[in-house]
C-alpha cells in the first residue's frame, strides 16, 4: 500500500481514504442495483427507469434517470413495453347528428366518481376472440368495474357498468363517457343510466383523443399482459386479465401522473385529504 501511495504521490491516510471511498461508492451501487432490481421484479419487468426513479424517490431515496438507465442495461433489465397500435371495434356511423354531448371536454376532475370512461377491445385466445368492457375513473385511473364476454353486443356494456355500480355504488350526477359505439348509444344501455341519473357523455366524431383514459389503459393491458404470451382458452385470459386488473394495475402498479402511487392508493390517499379538511 505504502508503495502504491508513493506512486500516486500521495499520503498513506489519502490512499487508505481513497480506497475507503471506493470501496463505500462500490457497495452503495451495488445496493441500489439490488433495489432496482428488486422493483422491477415486482413490476413483472414493465417498469422502465423513468418509473423506477420515481419508486426510489418516493421511498425517500436518491435517483437520476441516467444512473437507474445505466444500472438497468448492466443487469439487463428492460421493460416490455413497446409500441401496439389497434383498431377501434365500435361502430358508430348510426350516432351522427346531434344528441350525442361531450360532458367532459375542457372539464377539471380532482375527485374520484365525477366522470369515468368506458371502451371495448378485443383479445385472442386459442379458442378464439375475447371481448373486454371496462368502466375506469378519470381521476383515479382504477378500474370499477368489468367484463369480458365471448361477442361484443350491448349486454357487455351493461354488464360492464352494472359490474361498476354494484362494487362502488356509483352517484347520480356522475358522468359516464365513451365513444359513440352502437352498443353505448343503445335504448337499453341510455335508459338504465337515466334510472341511476348518470349523465352520459361520448366523443365527437373522428377524434379518438376525447377518450385517451380508455385507450391508455388498453394500451398498457396489452403490453404488460397480453403482448408475447399465449392463451390456450378464453378461461385462461380471462383468469389472467381479470388478476392483472385486480391485484397488480389497481393495487400496486404506480403512475407518474397519480405522485408514483397505485389507483387505489392515489384514492385512498385523496380520501384522507378529504377527511382532514
Amino acid at each position: 500500500m505504502a508503495k502504491w501511495a508513493r506512486f500516486l504521490q500521495v499520503s498513506r491516510s489519502g490512499y487508505y481514504a481513497f480506497i475507503e471511498r471506493r470501496q463505500r461508492c462500490e457497495c452503495e451501487k451495488e445496493q441500489q442495483k439490488k433495489e432496482i432490481k428488486r422493483i422491477f421484479d415486482e413490476s413483472n419487468g414493465t417498469y422502465g427507469p423513468d418509473r423506477i426513479c420515481g419508486v426510489l424517490r418516493r421511498n425517500g431515496r436518491k435517483a437520476s434517470y441516467r444512473k437507474v438507465s445505466k444500472y438497468m442495461a448492466e443487469m439487463g433489465l428492460s421493460s416490455i413495453h413497446n409500441r401496439h397500435r389497434s383498431r377501434s371495434l365500435t361502430d358508430s356511423r348510426k350516432s351522427r347528428g346531434d344528441g350525442y354531448p361531450n360532458l367532459v371536454r375542457g372539464q377539471v376532475f380532482d375527485k374520484p366518481y365525477q366522470a369515468v370512461c368506458s371502451d371495448i377491445t378485443y383479445l385472442r385466445s386459442g379458442e378464439g376472440w375475447v371481448y373486454l368492457c371496462k368502466v375506469k375513473d378519470i381521476v383515479t385511473g382504477e378500474i370499477l368495474g368489468e367484463v369480458m364476454s365471448e361477442n361484443m353486443k350491448k349486454d357487455l356494456v351493461i354488464k360492464a357498468f352494472m359490474n361498476a355500480q354494484a362494487r362502488h355504488e356509483l352517484p347520480k350526477g356522475m358522468i359516464f363517457h365513451s365513444d359513440r359505439g352502437c352498443q353505448y348509444t343503445s335504448k337499453e344501455f341510455m335508459d338504465i343510466l337515466k334510472l341511476y341519473g348518470i349523465k352520459q357523455s361520448f366523443s365527437r366524431v373522428g377524434m379518438p383523443g376525447d377518450n385517451a383514459w380508455a385507450e391508455s389503459f388498453f394500451a398498457t393491458l396489452k403490453k404488460e399482459c397480453i403482448h408475447f404470451r399465449f392463451f390456450a382458452t378464453r378461461e385462461q385470459l380471462r383468469q389472467t386479465v381479470f388478476a392483472w386488473i385486480h391485484s397488480f394495475y389497481n393495487t400496486r402498479r404506480v403512475q407518474a401522473r397519480l405522485g408514483y402511487m397505485s389507483p387505489k392508493q392515489y384514492a385512498a390517499n385523496l380520501n384522507n385529504i378529504a377527511m382532514a379538511a
